[in-house]
């Protein structure tokens, strides 16, 4: 199988993929959580809240209101530089404590960091915070299902990306895709939180407006927008779960700007730890060094979006689902399909698509969240992994 396995790789190389990966393997994080834990159960020690959470989040809060406030009379050229240069960093560093919070790493009571959400909230410009937690932490529990995961682009958006200039235009605005996609494909009744959350942000945004003007708001729009978009910051949203190795489907960085992003980039460390705050999560790979020495990681975020947007066999199919369905429903031919003599299971390799079922009896995908077993096929990008050019930011 292997070596079958080869061929196909070596025939997809230097074209752009087709289709998403699709693997039927158990979901890596459950497992590797409880092996970790029953070698090394000091790890315990690490999990709770972060008790610097609240004065962070503050003064990142404070600081980019009082830019708004203080470029009230500037030029646009002058706002959006600063909102490039600086407002970007201090916005996104607000939307990753919002996803902190959301695995409430603030305080032990829940809608304490549901408050602290919708404060965080303030500067983003647009009410995010409490919607975001609910599709969060699906994301978390259903890893890469199809239908649920809705951290997954859409087949619309892998069907329209797929050459250098719709990938740089998709780079520019996935911050709009990561929001819409889930009201157009899983929308959730708003409840109390979320018509709280935006209330709130509401009339922050209009006592802006009132108090200093449309530039006030318009800085803080723009400093999500950009920090979203083509920037280093938001290269974590291609470098977390775009599968560059078919044996890997969560992605660490070790790079500078984790001191801005609440140490997100170790994301195989939070997946299997969400309890442990971003502070503490490089102490997980001190703890267990051999569980994570030896995964691929990055180095650097910039390159992770140069190489994502310039290499011509990489495209928005670099993401991993898992359907509903079985193996049965997919239209394959008999060249299409590899045995295995160990388990008698077949993969289906299709073009740049690669099924791999597991066992039909298996019924563990609806525990939660130490779910292993998978019953439906997993989506899954695939690509080439980049040794790092340079390792700055």
């Amino acid at each position: 199988m292997g070596a079958a396995m080869e061929d196909v790789r070596e025939e997809e190389e230097g074209r752009m993929a087709t289709d998403f990966f699709w693997s039927y393997t158990d979901e890596p994080h459950a497992s590797r959580r409880r092996e970790i834990l029953a070698k090394h159960p000091q790890i315990k020690e690490l999990f709770g809240p972060d008790p610097l959470a609240l004065l962070k989040i503050a003064a990142v809060v404070l600081l980019q209101l009082w830019t708004a406030t203080f470029l009230k009379d500037a030029s646009w050229v002058k706002i959006l530089t600063i909102a490039y240069f600086f407002g970007s960093f201090l916005n996104h560093n607000l939307f990753l404590a919002i996803h902190e919070l959301s695995h409430n790493l603030a305080f032990t009571t829940p809608s304490y960091n549901r408050w602290l959400g919708i404060f965080a909230n303030l500067p983003v410009g647009v009410p995010m915070s409490i919607t975001f937690q609910k599709y969060h932490l699906e994301h978390h529990r259903f890893q890469g299902v199809d239908g649920i995961d809705m951290d997954i682009p859409s087949q619309a958006e892998a069907h329209a990306v797929k050459n250098t200039l719709s990938k740089a235009i998709w780079v520019v605005l996935q911050l709009f895709f990561y929001a819409l996609r889930p009201l157009f494909l899983k929308p959730k009744p708003p409840g109390l939180w979320e018509f709280t959350n935006l209330v709130i942000q509401i009339a922050l945004d209009a006592s802006m407006v009132y108090f200093f003007g449309w530039k006030s708001l318009a800085y803080l729009i723009l400093s999500t927008f950009v920090g979203g978009g083509m920037h280093p910051m938001a290269a974590h949203f291609i470098s977390e779960h775009y599968v560059f190795n078919p044996d890997q489907e969560t992605y660490s960085y070790y790079g500078p700007l984790n001191l801005m992003t609440w140490h997100v980039g170790y994301h195989n460390e939070h997946h299997d730890f969400p309890r442990i705050p971003g502070y503490r999560l490089h102490k997980v790979r001190e703890i267990a060094p051999e569980y994570y020495n030896n995964l691929k990681s990055y180095k650097s975020w910039s390159q992770v979006i140069y190489m994502y947007i310039m290499d011509q066999t990489v495209a928005v199919h670099q993401q991993c689902i898992a359907l509903e369905c079985g193996v049965e429903k997919f239209q394959l031919s008999s060249s299409n399909l590899i045995a295995t003599k160990e388990t008698g299971l077949v993969t289906a390799v299709i073009g740049s698509r690669v099924l791999l079922p597991v066992e039909a009896n298996s019924n563990q995908a609806s525990q939660e969240p130490d779910r292993t077993a998978r019953t439906a096929p997993v989506r899954r990008g695939h690509g080439r992994l980049y040794e790092p050019l340079y390792n700055i930011i």
